[in-house]
């Protein structure tokens, strides 16, 4: 029994061996090393700058900087072991330590963390061959004593090529201060106000470190994530590594337990051991499960429901507990899936039995049914359509490499190194976006430091209205002058800013002069001008300041004869001798009498003209009204005879004789 589990086993290896190889050889692999700038700041006679190959483990700075004083030990200079002292590394002065080491003899990640243990802020470790950079990787043992203090590497390093390496060592060894600034702010590119990136994973939680890693920071990142994601903020989409059968192997038994869709879309025993326990084939169907329920809620704008699922299908249907199976995939999925009560109050609707006075239930989650239709037939001898964009995806392409790690975390199309955990992940997503573009989180305390706290990020401020022209970013600080309540501010963001616009002297006064003085304020700001400043009448200067004109003393006023002129802050007064008045239209003096004479025969002459007015309309009435009766009386007289007419013109008829016949 023993020699048939062994037997079984060492198959099982040679198969997963085979599955990897196949990967490796389909196509030419292209892995890129991500790289940070090292530039030499003193001695002067060894400036320069160079590429570093980031470490994928620990904590780079994406998006920063660090400057600090190298040091290289005197002994023990691999850092294979721990150092003595009580942190001899430790900052000296105000600038950190950076700790050269160089390569051979262990573990990447054991010199990072004995240098870290000693004080030392980051590590350089040196190539001691000549050879192209490469990525300094985490151990894939997975003991222990390994993921123990490969999880609490939280300082940045990264592998310099001998060159460099020995040029910095020369001047060490002669007692040169040699400074060092590990620049990252180009490492993640920031192209605009999203970040689009991938996370490589896999739903088999047996795989040692690696999956207890990736699977924490699942969970760990979901808030993040969603926030995120529901803002508009970044576009995140989950990926698995598949491989395939060679065709020879097809029909074997070992194919057939570790594929899908006729060898197709395989996957490695997670035990390792094809006579017990989950097969490769279990891992395919869930990887192409999760795909699907990213898929389907993405359909529905709620991408971000992948992140719900997989945290609970690891904390209820892990391997361990014996519970990785499809049945528990569709409870996790039904119970995402259950209705919600919206509570909202309104009279119960007879036709809609689903509302009532305390709510509303909406369905949210995932439809079992679209996922299985998602998923296919994984009998069938065909292609899977989800799964075959994995591996066309799995290639390397433009900036970003061959996915050949699990975990791997791209973003803006670049392989992210160093720790998979949540802050550290963060800051590497908060570098992707544009300056100034970052979402709220990405400023908070625990992600950057805010440079405009002190002394103002060294950009302009109005003290006065508390206006100032620096902005926190996540890379640093930006001086640009900004937009306060509508009014848009112009200049340098350094030395001067200054309001434009509508509404511009409603701040500061728009940066103009202005000053009250005896109940009276005068402005050299209009907000009719969308810039500038123009002493008011009254006043000369350039606007910034004004001073008081004096007309008097310019003979500018009261030129008149007999006038007396006095000035006045921002204008002047005229008087007249006498009993005169002054006439200010007419810059002139008159008599205050002969003003109230001429005003009387004003009154007169006016009086005089409307009586003569109203007479001629009397007169004018009565006339024409005599002149239209005798005018009418003619008329009628011509067409009606009179009364006293008709009277004279009577006949009698009782003598005539009676009239004779006529024939004519």
């Amino acid at each position: 029994m023993a020699a048939a589990t062994e037997t079984a086993t060492a198959a099982s290896c040679v198969f997963a061996v085979t599955l990897v190889l196949l990967l490796s050889t389909a196509v030419e692999s292209r892995f890129v090393v991500e790289k940070s700038s090292i530039s030499v700041v003193s001695p002067f006679d060894k400036r320069s700058k160079h590429d570093a190959a980031i470490a994928n483990f620990g904590v780079p700075d994406y998006g920063g900087s660090l400057t600090g004083t190298l040091v290289y030990p005197d002994k023990g200079q691999v850092g294979c072991s721990a150092f003595d002292g009580d942190r001899p590394f430790k900052p000296k002065s105000s600038r950190p330590t950076i700790l050269l080491l160089d390569r051979g003899e262990c573990f990447f990640a054991l010199k990072v963390w004995n240098g870290q243990q000693a004080g030392a802020s980051a590590v350089l470790v040196a190539d001691i061959i000549d050879e192209p950079l490469i990525t300094m990787d985490s151990p894939q043992d997975s003991s222990p004593e390994a993921a123990g203090y490969v999880e609490k590497i939280g300082i940045p390093s990264a592998l310099i090529g001998r060159p460099l390496g020995d040029t910095l060592k020369e001047a060490l060894k002669k007692g040169e201060d040699v400074v060092v600034k590990i620049d990252w702010s180009e490492s993640m590119p920031h192209p605009d106000e999203r970040v689009e990136y991938e996370l490589w994973t896999n739903s088999n939680d047996e795989c040692g470190s690696r999956c207890d890693e990736q699977m924490n920071f699942i969970k760990n990142f979901k808030g993040h994530a969603q926030i995120l994601e529901k803002g508009g903020y970044t576009q995140f989409t989950p990926h698995y590594i598949t491989w395939y059968c060679p065709r020879d192997f097809v029909q074997t038994e070992q194919c057939k337990s570790q594929c899908i869709n006729r060898g197709r879309y395989c996957a490695p025993d997670p035990e390792l051991d094809f006579s017990s326990g989950y097969s490769g084939k279990d891992v395919v169907l869930e990887n192409l499960r999760q795909l699907c329920v990213h898929r389907v809620a993405n359909q529905t704008n709620r991408s971000w429901i992948w992140w719900d699922y997989v945290s609970d299908f690891h904390i209820r249907c892990s391997m361990k507990h014996n519970r990785y199976s499809k049945d528990c995939a569709e409870e996790v999925m039904k119970s995402l899936g259950k209705f919600r009560k919206i509570p909202f109050h309104l009279c119960p609707d007879q036709h809609n039995p689903r509302t009532s006075v305390s709510g509303i239930d909406l369905g949210v989650g995932i439809s079992v049914e679209k996922i299985n239709k998602c998923m296919g037939d994984p009998e069938a001898d065909t292609e899977n359509e989800v799964l075959k964009i994995e591996q066309e995806l799995q290639v390397g392409h433009g900036s970003r490499g061959d996915v050949t790690i699990l975990p791997t975390m791209v973003m803006n199309n670049v392989q992210y190194r160093g720790k998979l955990e949540r802050n550290a992940v963060l800051k590497a997503v908060c570098a992707g976006f544009k300056e100034t573009t970052e979402p709220p989180i990405c400023l908070s305390g625990d992600v950057e430091t805010n440079q405009c706290l002190e002394n103002n990020g060294g950009c302009w401020r109005d003290n006065e209205s508390n206006v100032t022209a620096c902005k926190d970013t996540f890379r640093g600080r930006v001086c640009e002058c900004p937009l306060v309540n509508g009014i848009q501010f112009q200049g340098d963001g350094y030395e001067a800013c200054h309001a434009v616009g509508p509404g511009r002297c409603s701040v500061n006064n728009g940066g103009c002069w202005s000053e009250h003085k005896n109940g009276v304020k005068f402005s050299a700001c209009k907000d009719n001008d969308l810039s500038g400043c123009h002493c008011p009448a009254g006043f000369s200067g350039d606007g910034k300041t004004c001073q008081d004109v004096d007309e008097c003393k310019l003979g500018t006023a009261c030129q008149c004869d007999g006038c007396s002129c006095k000035n006045t802050w921002g204008g002047f007064e005229c008087s007249c001798r006498g009993d005169q008045i002054y006439i200010n239209e007419h810059d002139t003096c008159i008599e205050r009498k002969s003003s109230k004479l001429s005003g009387i025969l004003t009154v007169v002459v006016l009086a005089v003209v409307m009586s003569v007015g109203i007479a001629g309309y009397i007169f004018y009435k009565y006339r024409l009204r005599s002149y239209m009766d005798s005018e009418i009386m003619a008329i009628m007289s011509q067409y009606m005879p009179l009364d006293s007419q008709q009277n004279q013109q009577v006949v009698h008829h009782d003598n005539e004789p009676l009239a004779h016949s006529s024939s004519v």
